[in-house]
């Protein structure tokens, strides 16, 4: 039986330049590719074969579906002669700025706790039934105001009776004074004896000791009676009672009723370690010698060094006071000296109030010609706090620094960094020390406006937000 008809598919190779209507020898690909530098290789189309059935002559035909199965081959044959050559991407593009170099004022910055300049306890001071409440809890009282009464009818019967005993005592001593003149009369008659000179010289000088025995017991009846109404011991915020209308105080200890506290001025403490303890003693002493004063005589006050003061809500040190008073010695426990400011703090509902925590800034100077650069630039990790900086072979350099102080947005660098340093301000995930990028020159300032202002808009959002909060309107 013959063999079946079958078409064979041939791809050809050949080193020779192809020439028109030459027939290409019939043998298989030597190779799947070929190299630029041999520009005569060439890929000839492959042929369709057809044997006849018993052998015979083979037919090449050349159709529409072997140019397409051409194509095929040719672009996965040059898709598998792709250079496996790395070829290194372009360095990443950064955004670099120099510091920007402004004179500024070094600071101390300190926790501290706020208390009153004045604060004292309504008592009271004799016993007896708490009669009225005369004040509004949480208002403003002044010194010596009605604050309570104490049921004053024991006292004023107390007072009566020793109102008695003096008229008593004035009476006696008044018949002695006539006796004993009487008997002096005698005597110098030679009527009288002189004994009776001696009893009412003595009678006379004991009703004048009765005297004084009985005004000191109607001061005392009347200190009593005044002590039942309690006063206010100053001006200040009254607190609420701590005793309710009719129970008995005084017995036994002088029950505290109220208190009183006086918020302005208000006093502020805090702390100063023995580092910053030695800074501050130079400005110390600079202002007593500028002030030419003595300092075994003056008070911390008098020299007038200021103290700047926030709290957690409010930006920056807004309220302005003076350095008022110190320890006489540094604590051996935690070795530290403390500190007190005194600031103003007018108003009924004032800003300051006892037993918040603040921030306190000291100015201790200005420092000219220090680099500030943006807070973005910053970065830290185990090896501490750095910069990425460029340098004039646009290699990365990684600079590690010590910060300062926080001015209009950016952060004052006090070590590690140079006035002409290009520092990595944005894109500094893409910079790695020591690779090479295309640095993009940008203006510090810039980006302290523009961190300014979005920290404004953040700030009127957040305002705006509280003002739209019901929640938040009413306190709950």
């Amino acid at each position: 039986m013959p063999a079946p008809p079958h078409r064979v598919i041939s791809c050809y190779l050949t080193n020779n330049p192809v020439s028109p209507g030459k027939p290409l020898p019939s043998r298989r690909a030597r190779s799947w590719c070929w190299k630029d530098d041999e520009p005569n290789c060439a890929i000839v189309a492959p042929d369709f074969h057809y044997t006849k059935p018993g052998g015979g002559n083979t037919l090449s035909v050349r159709s529409n579906l072997a140019g397409l199965l051409s194509a095929t081959l040719i672009t996965l044959l040059l898709a598998g002669c792709e250079s496996n050559t790395y070829v290194e991407p372009p360095p990443p593009k950064v955004s670099v700025a120099t510091p920007l170099i402004q004179d500024v004022t070094d600071y101390l910055e300190f926790t501290g706790t706020l208390d009153a300049s004045e604060q004292a306890k309504a008592r009271a001071r004799v016993s007896g039934v708490l009669q009225s409440m005369h004040f509004v809890p949480g208002t403003q009282v002044t010194e010596g105001d009605l604050l309570f009464i104490i049921d004053p009818a024991e006292y004023e019967a107390d007072l009566q009776a020793a109102n008695a005993e003096l008229a008593g005592a004035r009476s006696n001593y008044d018949r002695a004074k006539i006796e004993y003149s009487r008997a002096q009369t005698l005597y110098k008659k030679k009527a009288g004896a002189e004994a009776d000179v001696v009893k009412w010289r003595v009678e006379k000088e004991l009703a004048s000791a009765d005297i004084l025995r009985a005004e000191a017991r109607v001061s005392r009846a009347e200190l009593n009676l005044g002590y039942t109404q309690v006063i206010a011991p100053l001006t200040g915020r009254v607190g609420r009672n701590l005793v309710d209308i009719g129970n008995l105080v005084g017995e036994g200890e002088a029950t505290v009723l109220t208190e009183v506290t006086l918020y302005n001025p208000i006093y502020v403490y805090f702390n100063l370690n023995e580092r910053d303890l030695l800074r501050v003693m130079k400005i110390y002493k600079a202002a007593v010698k500028a002030k030419g004063l003595d300092p075994a005589t003056i008070s911390d006050r008098e020299l007038g060094i200021p103290l700047y003061l926030g709290l957690a809500n409010e930006e920056g040190y807004p309220h302005e006071g003076l350095f008022d008073f110190s320890e006489s010695g540094v604590d051996p426990e935690t070795g530290t000296l403390q500190l007190r400011g005194i600031f103003e703090n007018p108003g009924a509902a004032p800003d300051l109030l006892p037993g918040l925590f603040t921030r306190i800034r000291m100015p201790l100077g200005k420092r000219p010609d220090m680099p500030l650069v943006s807070e973005r630039a910053i970065a830290n990790d185990q090896g501490g706090t750095y910069l990425l900086v460029v340098n004039a072979q646009d290699l990365v350099e990684r600079r590690s620094i010590r910060t300062g102080q926080r001015k209009d947005g950016l952060i004052v660098v006090e070590e590690g960094l140079q006035k002409d340093d290009r520092v990595v301000v944005n894109g500094i995930q893409r910079a790695r020390a020591g690779r090479k990028v295309e640095p993009e020159p940008v203006d510090m300032a810039d980006l302290t406006t523009s961190a300014l202002r979005q920290a404004a808009q953040q700030a009127e959002q957040e305002a705006r937000a509280k003002r739209s909060d019901p929640d938040t309107e009413t306190g709950d």
